[in-house]
């Protein structure tokens, strides 16, 4: 995948958190989404360009031109039009094939009144609001990223399963560098590469699925009743690693009946996270 990172700032942490909620809205799944999107960390003043409380928000897209669009639309809908916003690239230093011009693009609502703003070496743009003005960095970084690490919480009932997907996103959710798209990190509608109808290209994970272990091949015992998923996207394979460990760690404590993953054979990328290797290793971690 590719991924992108905003710093988004405000007066107050709230209307930072605000923004970068909506931005984050209806992100869930490339699926039917067009790119995944959560909250990264909450960022102290000292964090962020301008001194200002803010929150770092992480978008991940199958593509580079997915990702400007994606961009484009929701710093321009979301983060423009929240009080008190302004929004930076938290990434960095990327090569100019790896920056996207998002500021650049938006600047044009400012009608023509629009101010350019050059600082030590990074070009900004005013763009004049009814508020004042909002303030947006001309192009944002983008790199290589991970889509899709996952675990499989399997519970003896909903309350055991749910109870112990909790656990695991509270422990994933102080790293950085990774986010759990779904809602409140957690999906209950795991799904399945490819469908009986061709006009869909992912379907509801039948092996996992407890209604339905009568009827095809299940990959559940009979003493598990519920099964939660929690999706894993990162910027690198070494901070996927990370959450799924102390996710695995957390959920384990909960009493859970078995922790599993998806195994799509290969067909959804080259990185393959095995669940024992991962517990066998001593991995770092970088909280927020």
């Amino acid at each position: 995948m590719r991924a992108a990172r905003l710093i988004i700032t405000a007066v107050n942490e709230q209307w930072a958190m605000t923004a970068a909620q909506v931005t984050t809205g209806f992100a869930t799944s490339v699926i039917a989404c067009g790119c995944e999107a959560g909250v990264e960390a909450v960022l102290a003043p000292e964090e962020t360009p301008d001194g200002r409380p803010g929150v770092s928000v992480l978008v991940f897209t199958m593509g580079p031109k997915g990702l400007e669009d994606q961009l484009i639309r929701r710093v321009g809908q979301c983060v423009m039009t929240c009080p008190t916003t302004a929004c930076f690239d938290g990434l960095g230093e990327t090569t100019r094939e790896n920056r996207l011009k998002i500021g650049g693009a938006l600047r044009y609502f400012g009608n023509g009144f629009q101010i350019s703003k050059k600082l030590e070496g990074k070009r900004y743009w005013r763009i004049p609001v009814m508020e004042g003005e909002f303030l947006v960095e001309e192009s944002f970084g983008m790199q290589k990223a991970i889509g899709g690490g996952n675990l499989l919480i399997l519970g003896q009932d909903n309350a055991a399963a749910l109870a112990a997907a909790e656990r695991a996103v509270d422990a994933i959710r102080p790293l950085r560098d990774v986010i759990l798209p779904f809602p409140g990190g957690i999906a209950r509608s795991g799904s399945q590469v490819g469908s009986k109808y061709k006009f869909l290209r992912a379907s509801t994970n039948v092996a996992y699925c407890p209604m339905l272990r009568a009827q095809v091949e299940t990959a559940l015992p009979e003493s598990v009743n519920s099964v939660y998923e929690i999706v894993i996207d990162g910027l690198s394979e070494t901070a996927i690693r990370a959450a799924m460990r102390v996710g695995i760690e957390a959920a384990a404590q909960a009493g859970v009946a078995r922790i599993s993953a998806g195994n799509y054979g290969g067909t959804l990328g080259q990185f393959h996270f095995h669940l024992r290797e991962i517990m066998g290793t001593q991995i770092h971690t970088d909280t927020r």
